[in-house]
């Protein structure tokens, strides 16, 4: 299984997604401001990746603190945690790890500082681990859905380099070909960032899935056609209504595969649940360097001086989800009602 990222040795290891697939090469953070610097700059993306990350930046935050207290302690471990939430917004699981980390530290206040730190690196194992195991749920959950000759559109990268390992919608995928199943998956390219190019055909191609990679703007063909079954995506940010934030291109996969009648399905555990939003409309948008638009591999693409727009997500309404799977079962609509269930759950 690709290890995405892990804590060796008082350092945050991760590969760095952005030289994928033409290199392989890990970064190694050391401190809570480096793996902010990886989370904003995409070294690690995907948001269960994010929260593993950040649950790990806190940990190396703490570990970094000269304090003979808790209130001492804690009063820097904030300031840190606040710096660190700023690295990516529309990702609720960056700040879901970073509440969680913090609510620890609350928890075991009585403790020395010196096992508080201990305690705190602890958490963020567990946070990988439990990622890994959620995944895997998730997964058995979604295989209920594909039936064996299927073809499963994605689109950027939903994988195990999108979380601790085995992913979310890739999850689903490889699940299915766990259970026997002979499927096919059409990865959408995933234009600017080209994460389902560089980084869903590369893991796939790794596992010996049979994938075939497409441009964006080629998936309507291949629905019109009937060449693709369902169309299975992660989301960084799901509403209490079901409205999802997943990258940018998503809504247009799913208004087309509402115009052929193809299910589509989200795949998202439940820390990718915001409840204390009553709508996509709330959730904030991360608009992303225009370089990214401009160039690829780090040659123009188009005029200078053009102006450029790059929102890297996109709200797509629930009422073009079928389904949304978690590790705590499948969710279908009315949203409002099964998603709350779901969250009780947990």
């Amino acid at each position: 299984m690709i290890k995405t990222i892990e804590y060796v040795d008082g350092v945050v290891r991760m590969i760095d997604q952005t030289l994928l697939p033409s290199e392989k090469v890990f970064v190694d953070c050391k401190t809570i401001e480096e793996v902010g610097h990886a989370i904003k700059t995409m070294i690690i993306r995907g948001a269960p990746a994010i929260g593993v990350a950040a649950a790990m930046g806190v940990s190396l935050g703490a570990d970094s603190i000269s304090a003979s207290n808790f209130d001492e302690f804690f009063a820097a471990l904030e300031k840190q945690c606040d710096q660190l939430g700023k690295s990516r917004p529309t990702a609720v699981n960056l700040a879901w790890a970073i509440n969680r980390m913090k609510q620890v530290a609350k928890d075991s206040k009585n403790l020395p500082v010196s096992e508080l730190k201990v305690r705190l690196k602890e958490e963020a194992l567990t946070i990988l681990t439990e990622d890994i195991s959620i995944n895997k749920a998730m997964g058995q959950h979604g295989q209920t859905l594909v039936e064996s000759g299927n073809v499963v559109l994605t689109h950027c990268n939903a994988g195990a380099l999108a979380t601790a390992g085995y992913g979310t919608a890739l999850g689903v995928i490889r699940a299915s070909i766990g259970a026997g199943k002979n499927i096919r998956v059409l990865a959408n390219e995933t234009r600017p960032f080209l994460q389902g190019a560089r980084l869903t055909a590369w893991e796939l191609k790794e596992d010996n899935i049979p994938v075939k990679l497409i441009t964006d703007s080629m998936c309507g063909f291949f629905m019109k056609n009937k060449e693709v079954d369902l169309v299975v995506v992660g989301a960084d940010r799901i509403a209490g209504n079901g409205d999802i934030a997943n990258k940018i291109g998503t809504y247009m996969v799913a208004v087309l595969a509402k115009e052929n009648n193809i299910p589509f399905y989200v795949a998202a555990p439940v820390s990718t649940l915001d409840l204390s939003l009553a709508s996509g409309d709330e959730i904030p948008i991360e608009e992303r360097s225009a370089e990214e638009v401009v160039n690829i591999n780090n040659k123009r693409m188009a005029p200078e001086g053009i102006e450029v727009a790059h929102p890297a997500f996109d709200i797509t309404p629930n009422k073009l989800v079928t389904a949304i799977i978690t590790e705590e079962g499948i969710a279908r609509p009315p949203f409002t009602e099964s998603l709350k269930a779901m969250a009780q759950k947990k």
